[in-house]
């Protein structure tokens, strides 16, 4: 049994474009020669949605793709982006986490560790800071996970050896899990794929990477913005981390709520 305390974000998926159909659609509407100063495809793709709404490829105003993002932020053009969609892994996160993460509903997608097949009886967990700086309240707080993670086992064992049990066995297992799981707590570590476009990132960044946001979701926020920032500066980078005093940090934007 592992105790973790920091999550983990990984980007796992980009998109791509196809150049010979963007080709074409410009050669189709006699646009002899548009190109922008990005390579990295959500971005891009940004720019391509906006200027169909405009029909503005032939004289792009100078500034190149970061200027271009940074006026539809200005204006609040926010549905040109979501045609950018990252895909995420997030793990060392609770179920406290995804049970606050998944309320986050349009633009976003999910797919998460299933505790009816895969067994928790090494399961690791997530520790709150604020009971971890304690070593009174961390005694508390491991006796209680070292008492949850042995009933687990012990149901689990019973429930595979029930005399009722049912010939299939990979059924009998879920079986088995899907009762036991009911007195894991959640601390439980788990593991969440995310999709989800930028437009719904920044509103998530927004309403969670914040001081009134619960601690472990503010970490995740912080982090998927990092990630973020990396791979599409011109969508994410208008965002500064700002130091709160429990050693977290708050994103702080002039473009709220694009």
């Amino acid at each position: 049994m592992r105790i973790i305390r920091e999550p983990k974000v990984y980007l796992l998926g980009r998109q791509t474009i196809d150049p010979e159909e963007l080709s074409r659609f410009l050669a189709d509407h006699e646009v002899a020669n548009w190109t922008t100063d990005t390579d990295i495809a959500g971005q891009k793709l940004c720019e391509i949605a906006g200027r169909v709404c405009y029909m503005s490829f032939a004289k792009p105003r100078p500034g190149g793709n970061k200027a271009y993002l940074g006026h539809l932020l200005e204006v609040g053009h926010g549905s040109v982006l979501e045609h950018a969609v990252f895909n995420l892994l997030i793990t060392g996160v609770s179920r406290s986490f995804t049970h606050e993460l998944i309320r986050h509903r349009a633009g976003f997608g999910y797919s998460q560790l299933s505790q009816r097949y895969v067994d928790e009886s090494t399961a690791d967990f997530v520790e709150p800071d604020c009971i971890a700086r304690d070593p009174g309240l961390h005694a508390v707080w491991l006796r209680a996970i070292e008492k949850s993670l042995e009933a687990y086992r012990e149901l689990v064992n019973a429930l595979m050896n029930a005399p009722w049990q049912v010939q299939d066995k990979t059924l009998q297992r879920k079986i088995a899990r899907q009762a036991a799981r009911s007195v894991l707590p959640n601390a439980t570590e788990t593991k969440i794929f995310v999709t989800a476009n930028a437009r719904a990132l920044r509103h998530f960044i927004e309403m969670r990477c914040s001081e009134s946001a619960e601690v472990e979701i503010r970490k995740v926020a912080a982090e998927v913005l990092r990630v973020l920032q990396k791979e599409a500066p011109n969508l994410f980078g208008d965002y500064e981390l700002h130091p709160l005093p429990d050693g977290t940090f708050e994103a702080r934007t002039r473009h709220r709520k694009v």
